[in-house]
């Protein structure tokens, strides 16, 4: 039951439909005995700013998640960033500290590395391309070059955001990142989607699939259509392939812990089958093979 002590969390995006997370939150919150609520909000980008502060002026706010296309420009408005945060210029969480400020966190990279490291997906060496220079492929970029790959090609029609995040991965790790002029994928061994492609069925392919590598891994991390047109080509050549979903399953304890909840956290990474079983269609399940 909603009360007036109950805590709130908030879900911000735009558009907000395609957002998942409200749903393990909601789920998870009563289970731990946690008396708080997550609502989504769809938000305009003009509006972002004007809504982060004056819910952070609730004492009730307990927190807010981020999602396409906001997680770059609340990276701006935050008083804090973590490490993580500043290289990849982008946030998908934000809490207020005792002190009143604002501090911006970013869970999407390492959620990624998790999904792949369930699966026994190598990345460790191994070349990546990304079709994206948002949030969420910052966050992807700066997670695989943590990860020792060997080098990362970014192909973003924004070619200043793309070389934005090219010159900020070489800055802080010791690899090469280069901007690609267009978004053919030859010669890459780990192809991701990071981009908003793939939300409307009309979205033309992030890649020209005809050109991918023999032994390309392919990624979406989309949530919604999935398994999308992308996946469902690399799927026809026989590819392996990753869909979106244990991206933010197995970031949502990081979440969690984050926003000063860690019952709720530690009850998600003991046991991650409640947000499998809400998210992960079984029949997508056979798309990837489990990790022995």
């Amino acid at each position: 039951m909603i009360t007036g002590k109950t805590g709130v969390f908030f879900m911000v995006a735009d558009p907000i439909e395609q957002v998942r997370t409200p749903e393990i939150f909601n789920q998870i919150f009563p289970m731990c005995g946690v008396d708080a609520v997550m609502v989504p909000l769809q938000v305009a980008p003009q509006h972002l700013e004007a809504t982060i502060r004056a819910l952070f002026q609730s004492t009730t706010t307990r927190g807010m998640v981020l999602s396409i296309p906001h997680k770059t420009a609340a990276a701006a408005i935050v008083d804090r960033l973590s490490t993580g945060a500043q290289t990849a210029n982008a946030v998908n969480a934000i809490r207020r500290n005792d002190d009143g400020s604002l501090e911006g966190e970013l869970f999407d990279g390492l959620g990624f590395v998790k999904s792949m490291d369930r699966y026994a997906m190598p990345y460790r060496g191994k070349s990546a391309f990304l079709v994206g220079a948002g949030g969420a492929a910052s966050a992807i970029a700066a997670a695989l070059a943590e990860g020792k790959v060997s080098r990362i090609g970014i192909y973003d029609p924004d070619t200043a955001k793309a070389e934005l995040l090219a010159k900020s991965i070489e800055g802080h790790y010791n690899l090469q990142a280069e901007v690609k002029g267009d978004n053919d994928p030859a010669g890459f061994d780990i192809v991701i989607n990071a981009s908003p492609l793939g939300l409307k069925t009309s979205d033309p392919l992030p890649v020209p699939t005809e050109r991918l590598d023999p032994s390309a891994q392919v990624c979406d991390i989309l949530m919604k259509n999935q398994p999308t047109p992308l996946l469902k080509a690399a799927m026809g050549q026989g590819k392996t392939v990753l869909p979106g979903f244990d991206m933010l399953i197995l970031q949502s304890p990081l979440f969690l812990d984050f926003f000063g909840v860690p019952d709720a956290a530690n009850a998600l990474r003991e046991d991650d089958s409640i947000a499998r079983d809400m998210l992960f269609p079984v029949e997508l399940r056979s798309l990837v093979k489990r990790a022995a």
